[in-house]
């Protein structure tokens, strides 16, 4: 982490959110956001901020060592809660059609905000680890 990010304070003592910590707070998140969005209509802008909102909650609220966590699983559960919540939610069920139109229209609704995630979070962690790594040799 930045040396701008480690003065912040936390909500909470301690070390941090180990890395199921991490993932459970970024599920929590981007299911709670999306099933509001979905629910309201389609999927889009509100469920892409809050995708980048838990990539850097997990990186802020994660223990050093967390980085990994919090980059690597916000697309596997934007993925999970997308199928997830047009099953129920959405009243696809078992409709192959249906539930196939409405997956790829969640999953393109949210996708340049994931891009981003994705791509800024891979740039955050792998900037902390080669520079931590040039500091230490």
């Amino acid at each position: 982490m930045s040396a701008e990010l480690k003065v912040l304070p936390k909500p909470f003592k301690g070390a941090g959110l180990t890395s199921p910590g991490v993932v459970v707070l970024q599920l929590l998140v981007i299911l709670l956001v999306e099933t509001i969005e979905y629910s309201a209509g389609k999927v889009g802008i509100f469920t892409g901020l809050a995708i980048i909102a838990a990539v850097a909650a997990g990186f802020y609220l994660g223990r050093p060592g967390t980085d990994f966590a919090s980059v690597v699983t916000p697309p596997f559960l934007f993925f999970f809660s997308s199928i997830l919540l047009v099953a129920t939610v959405g009243g696809a069920g078992v409709h192959v059609t249906k539930f196939g139109v409405d997956f790829v229209q969640a999953l393109g609704g949210a996708a340049p905000y994931l891009l981003f995630a994705t791509v800024s979070g891979w740039g955050w962690y792998l900037y902390n680890h080669l520079l931590t790594k040039r500091s230490a040799d």
